[in-house]
């Protein structure tokens, strides 16, 4: 199976670091003919699209942003030609503790961000390029967001809605447009680092498959599931966790 991307262009948020960096140099390994890094760290950003060259322009803003997603989208079209690929990546966490004791304003904070801002994605996306020509979207999910978890709730309840906005999405996009996502469990991400940091052995040990996950096991996901390999597949959220949910666990956070 040949998993390529040859030819199309697109947007990728949360792309400064992490699994949204990894999932940028795949999309270029796979042929992506440029893609449209975005995210808050000018710096990093800027420092990223150097090194990566002339396929990858960095677009600085916040994901909550309606106008940055259109201007992203925008630019994608302006700079390649098109904006058929769109990985909703950027996500939050700051809401830690139970459901009946976390600060509500954190909460309001990771449900904008994990559930708003994804729609604002797929919309301008649509709007921009895919309702006349069709694309791929995928959004970040977790294993966070199959199973409760004793930390993270406001995280797990906001990555389920997403599950489920993937869902309805690719009802109402198809047939042009596939809608899927990725459920990934502990990755060795700095948004992740308080589920492994201070024991990696433990964190990894609530995997069957006996390890973290890194980014690029995520992006690799990614990017056949925006790829032609995967062309009879939406409305899917795919678990890429180490067997953490088919294990039948519950989810670390």
């Amino acid at each position: 199976m040949d998993v390529r991307l040859d030819g199309r262009a697109g947007v990728v948020t949360g792309a400064s670091r992490g699994i949204g960096e990894a999932v940028v140099r795949e999309l270029l390994a796979g042929g992506a003919a440029g893609v449209v890094i975005c995210g808050r760290r000018e710096g990093t950003l800027a420092a990223l699209a150097e090194e990566l060259g002339e396929r990858v322009v960095p677009v600085v803003g916040n994901a909550r942003d309606e106008a940055h997603a259109r201007e992203a989208v925008a630019t994608a079209v302006d700079r390649f030609g098109r904006c058929d690929l769109a990985v909703l990546n950027a996500g939050t966490n700051p809401s830690a503790g139970p459901l009946m004791e976390v600060d509500l304003a954190a909460v309001d904070a990771t449900w904008d961000l994990n559930q708003r801002a994804p729609l604002v994605w797929a919309r301008a996306a649509w709007d921009g390029w895919m309702a006349a020509h069709g694309g791929s979207i995928v959004a970040t999910g977790s294993v966070g967001g199959l199973m409760p978890g004793p930390v993270l709730g406001a995280y797990n309840v906001s990555k389920a809605a997403l599950h489920h906005l993937v869902r309805q999405l690719a009802h109402e996009l198809a047939p042009g447009v596939r809608v899927n996502a990725v459920a990934a469990a502990i990755v060795r991400t700095r948004l992740a680092e308080a589920l492994w940091v201070d024991d990696p052995a433990r964190a990894a040990r609530a995997h069957p498959l006996g390890r973290l996950g890194e980014p690029e096991d995520v992006a690799r996901a990614v990017t056949f599931l925006l790829s032609d390999a995967a062309a009879w597949i939406t409305g899917a959220v795919l678990p890429v966790d180490g067997g953490m949910s088919g294990a039948g666990g519950g989810s670390p956070a």
